[in-house]
């Protein structure tokens, strides 16, 4: 009776565990994919940058570094609510009902188990800042695990998919009703409540909205499902997610334990308008590089044909903002955030290096995922965290400042050394990789040189949203010039044209 009814659900859950009918146009499906993201991370990012603008002159810095405080623990323990297994998920050639019920109830599990021991360390964290409030807020915050639980397992299947309207749909209705919650809070005066209401906002109506998405629904947990290789991929990646984490979260540790939260805060909003735009192109092309990436993985001259290409787009994209936003760095702040938060200038542009690597590194977990390699990437997590945390406790001493150029600037080793291990043993090379976003990468930093250049001998005495705009119009121009220039780069350009010219009439 029971294996009837475990035929039975495979049978109705079919569509959602196998994936040859995405294979004869996977690469229509990956452009397309790619264009709906691309779209949904372009309202988000507008999203975020218009809260960013109002919160702002709505809230001090101290509210920011409160809740960056609280993050940085909350953060950290989040990990546990997934464990890897979305990406084991993606990951794996064939799945059936059995197991993927049993990962939903280990990640629900799990993630309730989390917010029980966020709670319990709240007071714990307030003692540890000598700050009370942040009592309240960790409590506030812990209940979003259990949302989180909720969710791993059907957003992964809908990756699996690559229905990915699906999940944009849902990423920008979360992301409005969390800005006009936290906006709505803010008003009335709720202070960095209106923070943590936001987050909580977007938890509800992301599960509410993949559970309405996916038809897929658990059935109960089974010992012998065959799950124990998923949860060792699960096993370490969350490994080099938590080491990844710890170094990448440590300096927010140190700066508010030693200096308080008005300096967090700046070097927090600092941190976030950073990296902001980054995350807005990155997330999207690794939702769609990711599963077909994995799908191409026995198929290694179609594999890194692909993947040299998403390199070059994500590139294209990512390295001219963070080229714009360092040379335009003051008038950006000033636009964004008003004059209160002028402090973070220094700390921004410090922090650029970062920025402008983190629009490529994201390619490393690509190729540690989508080739089954998270071993590799766990080890490296490992060394590079260990680095980090001794280039942190030596640059705290000087203040958010100190550790920003400390990060910032020791960037770019870390990239070259991280590449070169991911690629081991691997048909990537990086010899190809660094012709493939030389063009990119020399017209990034060309413009932004020429532009600061520019904006020190001629300054321009206008209103700053036109400032920032001429900026803008200036650097593009720049920016395209400098890849015509370069040798074969009128014909790269040319390509891509083209191939927009496709994505938009798909």
């Amino acid at each position: 009776m029971s294996t009837q009814k475990n035929q039975t659900s495979e049978a109705k859950y079919y569509d959602y565990f196998n994936t040859n009918h995405l294979k004869s146009n996977l690469k229509q499906r990956s452009v397309r994919g790619g264009v709906v993201t691309i779209t949904a991370q372009a309202s988000k990012f507008i999203l975020k940058f218009g809260s960013t603008a109002v919160l702002a002159r709505l809230l001090v810095p101290e509210d920011y570094g409160l809740i960056g405080m609280a993050t940085v623990v909350v953060g950290f323990v989040e990990y546990f609510k997934d464990l890897g297994l979305s990406a084991a998920t993606i990951q794996r050639a064939e799945i059936n009902h059995k197991q993927v019920s049993t990962l939903f109830w280990i990640n629900l599990g799990v993630s309730c188990l989390v917010a029980l021991i966020v709670a319990l360390l709240a007071p714990a964290i307030a003692n540890f800042y000598h700050e009370p409030r942040l009592k309240k807020i960790t409590l506030g915050l812990a209940i979003n695990f259990i949302f989180g639980g909720l969710t791993v397992q059907h957003q992964a299947l809908l990756r699996r998919q690559m229905q990915f309207t699906s999940l944009a749909k849902i990423e920008v209705v979360s992301m409005t009703l969390g800005v006009f919650t936290a906006i709505i809070a803010a008003y009335s005066g709720l202070r960095y409540w209106a923070l943590v209401l936001m987050l909580i906002a977007i938890a509800i109506s992301n599960a509410i909205g993949v559970w309405l998405a996916c038809g897929w629904r658990p059935g109960l947990p089974s010992r012998n499902s065959g799950v124990l290789k998923m949860l060792a991929f699960g096993g370490n990646l969350t490994g080099f997610n938590l080491v990844n984490y710890f170094s990448r979260n440590l300096d927010n540790v140190l700066i508010g334990r030693r200096w308080g939260s008005q300096e967090l805060g700046l070097y927090a909003q600092a941190y976030k308008l950073v990296l902001l735009p980054i995350q807005q192109i990155n997330n999207p092309i690794s939702s769609v590089a990711l599963p077909t990436l994995a799908s191409l993985q026995s198929q290694p001259e179609k594999y890194c044909r692909f993947y040299y290409q998403a390199m070059l787009s994500i590139s294209t994209l990512g390295m001219p903002i963070i080229g714009f936003l360092f040379a335009s760095a003051n008038d950006v702040i000033l636009l964004l955030l008003g004059e209160q938060w002028l402090e973070t200038v220094p700390i921004f542009k410090l922090l650029m290096p970062a920025a402008f690597n983190a629009t490529i590194g994201v390619g490393m977990g690509w190729a540690y995922q989508s080739l089954g390699n998270v071993g590799r990437q766990f080890r490296w997590g490992i060394v590079s965290s260990m680095l980090n945390a001794v280039l942190f406790f030596i640059g705290v001493r000087w203040g958010a400042i100190g550790v920003a150029a400390v990060f910032g600037l020791s960037r770019p080793f870390f990239l070259l050394a991280g590449f070169t291990y991911c690629f081991a043993q691997t048909p990537l090379k990086l010899t190809k990789l660094i012709s493939t976003l030389s063009m990119p990468t020399l017209a990034s930093i060309g413009a932004a040189i020429i532009l600061s250049y520019i904006k020190l001998v001629l300054p321009i005495e206008i209103n700053t949203l036109m400032i920032v705009l001429i900026d803008l119009g200036f650097y593009t121009l720049l920016y395209l010039l400098i890849w015509i220039l370069l040798p074969n780069g009128r014909k790269t350009l040319w390509e891509m044209v083209q191939l927009s010219k496709v994505l938009r009439q798909r």
